[in-house]
């Protein structure tokens, strides 16, 4: 299994993400929001611990008819986008990142003391981090598909494309325990908040499309809201 550790500084993220990622435009987020998010970021440094690891399996296999992945001796069920998506896949990588729990900690301090413009922005800042951050691991899993000359999906996670959320704790079973200080609560939510895991493909004809919202259903998915919002003004 291979660990990494990210700083903040790596991340590169801007106003303009944080206003994405809050439901504004770049630039439009109204008062008081620009300052709260500026001061918000200057303080997000010392708050966060970002890291994350994966672990390549070998011994998969994809089932398109009954929809369902081989990983070792555990079978998932993630659905007929996540399968289809994966089927060229000869190897898996099984994810998981985290902007660990001091963002969140921080957050629920200032809802306490009554900030609670600092908080949102602050709870949005940790949308952000970990999900900028699991795309840092992506461009890590890609090297190493690299030197197979091989490429990589898009990551499928439980919870979004139908997958239940339930088989989280499954794929966790296939990762050392607490794998970056990740735990599941009985209904598989992590802590901390602010994680994600999932899984990438890997092959030789693997590629990466880009989230393909048109094929999901799930509509509170905040990269489908970003995307139709998008969508919506090109089509103003």
């Amino acid at each position: 299994m291979r660990k990494l550790e990210f700083s903040f500084s790596e991340l590169s993220i801007t106003t303009s993400k944080v206003e994405e990622f809050m439901g504004f435009e770049p630039g439009q987020a109204p008062e008081p929001f620009p300052e709260i998010i500026e001061e918000a970021l200057k303080r997000t440094p010392e708050l966060c611990r970002i890291t994350g690891a994966f672990q390549i399996f070998q011994n998969i296999s994809i089932h398109l008819q009954n929809e369902t992945l081989h990983i070792e001796n555990l079978v998932f069920h993630p659905g007929k986008i996540v399968v289809t998506q994966l089927k060229e896949a000869t190897q898996l990588a099984v994810f998981v990142c985290t902007a660990g729990a001091g963002i969140s900690d921080f957050s629920k301090k200032k809802a306490a003391e009554g900030d609670e413009f600092m908080a949102y922005v602050l709870d949005v800042i940790g949308s952000v981090t970990v999900d900028k951050a699991a795309g840092k691991l992506q461009e890590k899993i890609l090297d190493e598909a690299k030197l197979a000359g091989w490429g990589i999906t898009d990551p499928f996670s439980p919870g979004y494309c139908n997958w239940s959320v339930a088989e989280q704790h499954r794929l966790f079973s296939l990762l050392p325990f607490q794998t970056c200080g990740i735990s599941l609560s009985d209904s598989a939510l992590m802590h901390p908040i602010k994680s994600v895991s999932g899984i990438t493909g890997i092959g030789r004809t693997c590629n990466q499309m880009g989230y393909q919202c048109n094929w999901c259903t799930d509509r509170d998915c905040f990269i489908g809201k970003i995307k139709r919002r998008k969508n919506s003004k090109k089509n103003l």
